[in-house]
């Protein structure tokens, strides 16, 4: 087995055993876990639909790698909420309900495997609104330590500013996300459609802007998560009604 599968192996749940699991959970080696959520989507005529997932998951798996061997990466949600796409054949689209009640089943199965500390890591704008309406519920129910972030929010502003030339973040496919993909994942960019199609603000991204950019979430999502396992960052859950 090669060095890159042992890590995979390490960080990813659908690569363990269940022996493998069960006895990394009872060394009490395991502290947090991230559930990557994202979408399967249109990304305008030049980046692949595969780019809010891939994203979200490339950013889930350096974060473990950093914290390893204390953080492991749930298999991602690459369907999302994306009604306001659904005008462009090929993007997949789960109703809120229906979403939300599996997110909340992955939550619980993390849970009752040992979890107290769950950050569910956000890919795709679409997926907000809902969850943010439900995340106190789902808090109560549970009662621990349990956080949704999109990961372009842990990037502080003066980084994006200063590396984006058009200043806007995250955006739809538009410089933020291009660059993001020229650093990453350089294939799923189509430059002839990006020179072609009516928005050109794709044309300013540069993969060295990306690689900045990548580089900050991965450290302050990194950051993120160990204060939620020493204790610094905790969710304050929502009182009950006496």
């Amino acid at each position: 087995m090669s060095e890159s599968n042992d890590h995979n192996s390490e960080i990813l749940l659908h690569k363990h055993t269940r022996r493998e699991f069960r006895e990394r959970m009872q060394s009490g080696e395991l502290k947090a876990c991230i559930i990557p959520v994202a979408a399967t989507e249109q990304h305008l005529e030049h980046l692949a639909m595969e780019h809010d997932w891939r994203s979200v998951m490339l950013i889930a798996t350096e974060v473990a790698n950093k914290l390893s061997p204390h953080v492991i990466v749930a298999p991602s949600m690459n369907i999302g909420i994306s009604e306001h796409h659904m005008r462009h054949p090929g993007t997949l689209s789960a109703l809120p309900g229906s979403w939300l009640s599996v997110l909340f089943d992955t939550i619980r199965s993390m849970h009752q495997a040992g979890f107290n500390h769950i950050l569910v890591l956000n890919g795709h704008g679409g997926n907000i609104a809902p969850c943010l309406g439900m995340w106190g519920q789902f808090q109560q129910r549970l009662e621990i330590n349990l956080h949704f972030e999109s990961y372009w929010n842990l990037l502080p502003e003066e980084v994006a500013t200063t590396n984006l030339k058009t200043k806007r973040f995250p955006g739809h496919a538009q410089e933020f996300e291009t660059a993001f993909a020229l650093a990453a994942f350089p294939e799923n960019v189509r430059q002839d459609a990006m020179r072609d199609q009516e928005d050109q603000e794709p044309l300013e991204a540069t993969a060295e802007a990306g690689q900045i950019m990548i580089d900050e979430i991965i450290n302050r999502v990194s950051q993120y998560v160990v204060g939620m396992i020493d204790g610094t960052n905790l969710v304050e859950i929502p009182p009950f009604h006496t």
